[in-house]
């Protein structure tokens, strides 16, 4: 499977991801963005997620989740095979408030893999990078039977076709 179709797939995948996780979906999380070993999801700011009604400040656990969903991402990316994944251990560190109002942007990155385990780090920013909400360090395990990406790549071409297929037969 060349880089591209590697790109497509974990485009498709994350995206689904972030949509598919009940959590993720109800604080309003977004996918962004996902590449080789890396991911960055969006947090649009939004009244539920305040934690301190005074300043309009998010709560740190909407931030916490934000980081754990972009580190999930970022170690799915890392391994050479498709498969369940579970956090084994994530730190924050907080930095500093976000700003009321603005998105939080998290990226994060998988830095190494063992045959079973990523390492990444992690940074949750509202528009300056240079200037963190919080940065994370994190262990995820891959869990459950493994799939190849070429192998996952011919289910979801299969599956398109059959999808073509129905289609065509209930418009004829």
């Amino acid at each position: 499977m060349d880089m591209n179709e590697r790109l497509k797939l974990f485009w498709e995948v994350g995206a689904s991801m972030v949509n598919g996780t009940p959590h993720a979906r109800e604080l309003g999380i977004q996918f962004v963005a996902i590449g080789d070993s890396q991911a960055t999801l969006a947090l649009p700011y939004s009244e539920p997620l305040v934690g301190d009604i005074q300043t309009g400040v998010v709560h740190g656990g909407a931030v916490t989740t934000l980081l754990d969903q972009a580190c999930g991402l970022a170690a799915f990316t890392g391994f050479d095979t498709l498969g369940g994944l579970a956090t084994l251990s994530l730190r924050i560190d907080y930095q500093r408030a976000a700003k009321p109002g603005q998105t939080i942007i998290g990226m994060a990155e998988c830095y190494k893999t063992t045959k079973h385990v990523a390492f990444l780090r992690a940074v949750a920013h509202d528009g300056d990078e240079t200037d963190p909400v919080a940065t994370a360090q994190a262990t995820f395990m891959s869990t459950g039977p493994r799939v190849s990406f070429e192998d996952a790549l011919k289910a979801r071409m299969e599956k398109a076709e059959k999808q073509t297929q129905t289609k065509t037969r209930s418009s004829s």
